[in-house]
């Protein structure tokens, strides 16, 4: 596999990822609500690291896109 097809490959994996926390985040929502306070200071359950496992999954899908076809991130 080349570099790049592995670089693909882990950018897909992160956005499937996203994609099923995204799916499960709307399944609870839907279940119980999800309130302010719960979205952002949660300590337990689903949403404890919510934010900040999506926001650092995000930030690397970006990052790998620019990787992939060889732009800079300003």
């Amino acid at each position: 596999m080349s570099d790049i097809a592995a670089l693909r490959k882990e950018k897909q994996e992160l956005i499937d990822k996203m994609l099923d926390m995204q799916q499960q985040f709307i399944a609870h929502e839907h279940a119980h609500g999800v309130t302010g306070k719960d979205y952002w200071a949660s300590e337990e359950g689903l949403l404890a690291n919510y934010r900040h496992e999506y926001a650092e999954m995000a930030t690397r899908v970006v990052d790998l896109a620019h990787e992939i076809v060889g732009s800079a991130r300003n």
